[in-house]
């Protein structure tokens, strides 16, 4: 297959006509920047054990991602790293990650995912316009940042926990479906259009 290696890091993934199924080899700690971005023929994608990040837009683009493994040696994910990955509808994220960032499943197909008691960051636009249908956000949490749910048509229940501080602006808006939302008296902010749909 057409892995470009070095130092432990796949640093690009050039697509072959044809092929749907990915197996990264073993010895591979990183997977970096842009590797797989906008490979569109990729439907499933083994991680092994060892990989402990996935670069910045790693995975962008790929609209026919559905099936990916993820290794629980697994820490870091980069931004925007499954932006636009339309079939993937839902993913493991083991526990020692701690932050979600910026645009990491932006526009995804994201029906469901369990965020681990680990996280204690999630990033401006995380799962914007993703296809959740109810988001548990983890005890560590300070701030629910600006757009995060934005766009998120099908959520219906999210679980806002006690010491959340902040829910920036237009975090909820367009998610028109909202019924079911409590929030904690640690809030202390709520900033424009947070829940405007």
């Amino acid at each position: 297959m057409g892995f470009k290696i070095q130092n432990g890091e796949l640093y690009k993934y050039e697509e072959e006509g044809g092929v749907t199924e990915v197996i990264i080899p073993s010895g591979v700690t990183k997977i970096g920047y842009d590797a797989f971005k906008n490979c569109f023929s990729i439907e499933s994608v083994y991680i092994p054990d060892g990989v402990t990040s996935i670069g910045k837009e790693a995975f962008y683009g790929c609209g026919f991602l559905s099936d990916i493994h993820i290794p629980d040696t697994l820490k870091s994910i980069g931004y925007g790293a499954f932006s636009g990955c339309d079939e993937l509808k839902s993913i493991y994220l083991p526990d020692g990650i701690t932050e979600i960032k910026e645009s990491t499943f932006w526009s995804c197909g994201l029906e469901s995912i369990k965020i681990p008691d680990s996280v204690i960051i999630i990033g401006e636009q995380a799962f914007r316009s993703c296809k959740l249908n109810h988001i548990s956000i983890p005890s560590g949490v300070k701030r629910i940042e600006d757009y995060t749910f934005t766009g998120c048509h099908n959520l219906t229940s999210i679980y806002i926990p006690s010491g959340v501080t902040h829910i920036g602006m237009a975090a909820f808006w367009k998610c028109k479906n909202l019924k079911d939302v409590c929030i904690p008296d640690s809030v202390i902010q709520i900033e424009s259009g947070a829940f405007f749909a």
